[in-house]
């Protein structure tokens, strides 16, 4: 019998894949002698075999959980579903990540009709009791059979209407009874059945609902979003339930806490155990801890500590002050913060001068930092549309509930009439690095109505609000938002990363003002420039399209020669941007029927700029439609047909290095990029045409400039050839968003619109577009790097797809050994982080 359950004592910190988070950290805490409630965890190796059974819990598992109830009950002295001192247990969800809010937990589990009076006696409270009775049977209708919570909440307004009571506190101990008759009632109504009473039983369902939990649309959701498998499974914590731990209230939003400094004056001895065991966990984790405690009748109990929620911000002070007394070292320090986190700070703040003339209307408690804007909306879905729509999104709730991930996700900021700091709002926005404020009690909101009512302003659906996340301030009207900049404690652990770290780091950028911002993000070059993005400017599109429609070589070089000019200067901008490092420039990439004109009045325009009738450039843009355009006459098959356009760009980039080069006093070595080569005669038809090109320029203008041509690795054959087009390419850049799309079959542009299903069906966990298939994709980039290296031993090899920025990528890339990753301007500081990690966790 393989074992699956495991008391708090018989484990540890080390143990986490197999106990979770918090099952591990119990245990760990229980080891180092805390004041820990008793229980047990059963394991995410029982959560996988209740999926591969069929949702069923098998009776081994079972057996261990009733031995290990038996024990429970032995050292507490307490029976399950006694009359007189009944066992009551909480039952918690605890995967190995974090994973705040997204999976259930059942408390009270153990009372019934019987034991509430026995747990009425025992606590001399009798109202706390049904009180405790109420919630559980709502708690347990919720989770465990998916009863709305709405036929509980009419009940219970129900009997408050009919007394005149306001608050709930106001119930006495009959008045809930009266409420668990009823909600009993609703229960066997709904369901067909009596309110279980067999705290066995109850236990067991609760049990396969908190691993059902793992599998919610919520949990699936906040997985894709933070990259966690789900083939990790989540763990089940059974612990003694205590008296005052009714933390769901805060964690709701339902309640908002007292700060922990007025535990010092209504409980001083609590207080001061309270900071000596904060100080004990957070030394022997060497980490800022989110701990959970209660009190029992004047005792403390630790319920859970785990790693503090933070933002990235919180996260680089405490690992510099780590790193400062000596607790972590640098390296330490790099692993310490979550890659993906940094794009928090590099996230908008407002701009000064705007915010002078800003109109606030509130103020709250400041959730999660940083600055938003956007127009309101009130429930997730909204949010989603019109966010998909194009508009900055501030989502209004009363309080915000697991279900609002998609809408939190969606949104520029969450504004929330209740909750405090640790509320669901707060925690998971912190985790997002989305803006976030809470607790605005002066907030009216009116989700039916679609309004909200705050400093005396009736706010509508789709008005603008403004939110400061890092002094709770909320403004009226749309305040405009400048970029952050990396300084500080920033630039402190982005150095630590980069003398760590092995891959370079390099950017996309197609502008100079692209250029020169990441150059600010610390990027070690150009990994793509994007020519085609140069034609699209409203004064160059004609040339193009006239080029694109001529007639004879003549007619093409005559409209290219017009182009010339201004390539050649958008070049020299890039190339002074980077100040000398490398740029590799890819060639005219997308098929020509992208740029030919569609309205009749554009049409018009450019016949009588060529001489031709409106019929005839009709005629011609008609006979550039293909059926499959993304596997067309794209990319190096345009150099093949025309030439000219890879000698008009050759002779751009060579002008603009030369004269850069003498202006400033660079060396520049352009890097051409010949895109989707799939065969090594292919790349030598087209670098013939660049080499001669090159060679001619470097003669006019008497120089000794050194170039490399390559190629872009996008499409499957590539890869398998790579070896033999390493013959005719100085380096390799793997263009992931194409190779993806040409290995799996899909189109990027339609995948959306089924790859839902496919989450949904577990047949993938996340989109291919933005996590590298390190299985099929990353399979022949593997092979096509080993294959290049056997040919060309010095070719530089990188990655410029959209997976350059995506830590998970990153971390591949340097197993793979590749030179390095490019990226999107604000995305360069989170590749290097992450190429720091994958470098520092290569070492052990």
């Amino acid at each position: 019998m393989s074992k699956r359950v495991y008391k708090f004592s018989e484990g540890n910190a080390d143990m986490r894949n197999l106990l979770g988070g918090k099952g591990a950290n119990l245990a760990e805490m229980t080891n180092i002698g805390l004041p820990i409630p008793n229980g047990f965890t059963i394991s995410t190796e029982a959560c996988t075999d209740y999926y591969n059974d069929g949702r069923t819990i098998n009776e081994d598992t079972q057996k261990q959980i009733f031995e290990a109830l038996a024990w429970l009950e032995g050292v507490q002295g307490k029976k399950f579903g006694d009359t007189e001192n009944p066992l009551l247990v909480s039952v918690r969800s605890g995967a190995r990540a974090s994973m705040p809010g997204m999976m259930d937990t059942i408390l009270n589990l153990g009372l019934n009709d019987v034991s509430v009076k026995g747990f009425a006696q025992k606590t001399g409270n009798p109202r706390f009791a049904y009180d405790s009775y109420r919630r559980f049977i709502q708690m347990f209708s919720d989770v465990v059979m998916e009863m709305s919570k709405t036929f509980f909440d009419s009940i219970l307004e129900g009997v408050k209407k009919e007394h005149g009571y306001t608050f709930d506190t106001e119930l006495t101990a009959e008045d809930l009874q009266d409420v668990i008759a009823q909600y009993k009632a609703i229960y066997k109504e709904k369901m067909g059945e009596e309110f279980p009473q067999d705290p066995k039983v109850q236990l067991m369902e609760a049990i396969k609902a908190v691993f059902r939990s793992w599998d919610n649309p919520r949990a699936n959701y906040y997985r894709m979003m933070n990259d966690i498998p789900y083939s990790w499974g989540t763990a089940v914590n059974v612990g003694e339930y205590l008296i005052n731990a009714q933390g769901e209230d805060v964690v709701a939003g339902i309640r908002t806490p007292s700060k922990i400094t007025q535990l010092e004056k209504d409980l001083p001895e609590c207080y001061k155990q309270f900071v000596s065991i904060a100080d004990t966990l957070e030394k022997h984790y060497r980490d800022m801890q989110d701990m959970e405690f209660t009190i029992e009748e004047g005792k403390l109990f630790f319920l859970q500590t785990r790693n503090g929620k933070r933002t990235a911000h919180a996260a680089i002070q405490i690992a510099c002050d780590l790193v400062d007394e000596g607790m972590i070292t640098p390296e330490e320090a790099v692993c310490r913060i979550e890659a993906k986190s940094l794009d928090q700070l590099l996230h908008p703040v407002f701009d000064a001068d705007a915010l002078k003339n800003g109109q606030q209307i509130g103020e709250a408690l400041p959730a999660s930092p940083g600055a938003a804007a956007g127009r309101v909306y009130f429930n997730a879905d909204d949010a989603v549309a019109a966010h998909t729509a194009g508009s900055r999104v501030i989502l209004v709730r009363q309080e915000t509930s697991p279900e609002d991930i998609e809408g939190m996700h969606a949104a520029e900021g969450v504004l929330t009439m209740r909750g405090g700091m640790t509320s669901h709002a707060a925690v998971v926005a912190r985790g997002m690095g989305t803006c976030c404020v809470s607790g605005c009690g002066d907030l009216k909101v009116f989700e039916d109505e679609k309004y909200i009512e705050l400093g005396g302003h009736k706010i509508n659906e789709g008005d603008y609000i403004s939110l400061d996340g890092s002094t709770g301030k909320i403004y009226l009207g749309d305040i405009k938002t400048v970029e952050a900049s990396i300084s500080g404690n920033f630039q402190r652990i982005m150095a630590w990363a980069d003398a760590a770290r092995k891959l370079k780091v390099r950017t996309n950028a197609d502008t100079p003002e692209d250029a020169a911002n990441a150059v600010r993000m610390g990027a070690e070059g150009i990994g793509l420039t994007r020519t085609e993005h140069m034609f699209f400017n409203p004064e160059r599109i004609p040339k193009i399209r006239k080029m694109i429609l001529s007639d004879t070589t003549e007619e093409r070089e005559a409209a290219l020669n017009e182009l010339i000019p201004f390539q050649k200067g958008d070049f020299k901008g890039i190339y002074k941007a980077m100040e000398g490092r490398p740029v590799t420039i890819r060639f005219l990439d997308p098929p020509l029927h992208e740029f030919v004109p569609t309205e009749d009045a554009e049409i018009e325009e450019l016949a009588k700029d060529m001489g031709l009738s409106a019929a005839e450039v009709k005629a011609r843009c008609d006979a550039l439609h293909e059926f499959n355009p993304m596997m067309g006459h794209r990319g190096c098959r345009l150099a093949v047909t025309f030439p000219e356009i890879a000698r008009m760009q050759t002779r751009a980039v060579m002008e603009a290095a030369i004269e850069v080069n003498k202006e400033e006093g660079y060396s520049i070595v352009p890097e051409i990029m010949i895109p989707l080569v799939g065969d090594k005669k292919e790349l030598a038809f087209v670098k013939k045409t660049v080499v001669e090109t090159a060679e001619k320029v470097k003669a006019e203008m008497n120089s000794d400039i050194q170039y490399k041509v390559g190629t872009m690795i996008e499409i499957p054959r590539a890869a398998l050839m790579a070896d033999e087009i390493a013959e005719e390419a100085e380096f390799f850049s793997f263009g992931t968003n194409d190779l993806t799309q040409m290995t799996f079959g899909f189109s990027r542009d339609d995948a959306g619109k089924f790859l839902q299903d496919y989450y949904a069906s577990k047949i993938y966990e996340s989109d291919p577009f933005a996590h590298l298939d390190q299985n099929g994709v990353g399979q022949l980039i593997a092979m096509a790097a080993e294959k290049g290296r056997k040919v060309r031993p010095d070719i530089h090899l990188g990655i410029c797809g959209e997976h350059g920025g995506d830590p998970a990528s990153i971390e591949f890339c340097h197993k793979v050994g590749l030179d390095y990753v490019s990226c999107s301007p604000f995305r360069v500081p989170i590749a290097r982080l992450a190429a720091a990690q994958a470098a520092i966790a290569d070492k052990h």
